[in-house]
């Protein structure tokens, strides 16, 4: 029997926010993976990873939601942090996406790398390569993905606003 890598990856996080953005347990792999630009065997093994880590319920469909969001509160910046880059242009992501832009008046601008992107700011590794053509074809998951970065990256008071903001679209 193949022993599983339980140690969480940041794709696994982004698998995560994606079934909740579903808002279905019915989903299935295959179009879950096609939507993020993943293969469908890491779809298979991130899900293993994260029903270990007591984030998935069960039959493996169901985000633990108070669980995710622990960990996105506490653990996120730790486990995946990431400091912002030069300027560069791309897509607005942490407190420079919305919902968070209304918000926060900021002159620092963060945003994924992206030649599709229409804003310049500071660049911030997203937390999975294909992160910024999935988000941009699924609002929902890109809220999420740019509040997560919020908690990755912001100061106190955005990551005050972005976890209120995660609680009010995953709870």
């Amino acid at each position: 029997m193949k022993a599983i890598n339980s140690q969480m990856k940041p794709q696994d996080i982004v698998i995560l926010l994606k079934i909740i953005a579903l808002a279905d347990n019915n989903w299935q792999q295959k179009p879950l993976a096609e939507s993020l630009g993943i293969s469908q065997s890491e779809v298979s093994q991130s899900v293993a990873r994260s029903q270990y880590a007591g984030l998935l319920f069960g039959n493996g469909k169901q985000v633990m939601k108070t669980a995710l969001l622990e960990f996105l509160q506490y653990g996120i910046s730790y486990v995946f942090p990431q400091k912002p880059g030069p300027v560069v242009r791309g897509i607005a992501t942490a407190h420079t996406a919305l919902p968070l832009a209304e918000m926060i008046d900021s002159a620092e601008n963060y945003v994924w790398p992206n030649a599709k992107g229409d804003t310049r700011g500071q660049a911030i590794t997203p937390l999975y390569v294909s992160v910024p053509g999935a988000a941009l074809k699924d609002p929902k998951l890109y809220e999420l993905l740019a509040l997560t970065d919020a908690l990755r990256v912001g100061k106190a008071r955005e990551k005050t606003l972005a976890l209120e903001a995660l609680k009010n679209r995953i709870v």
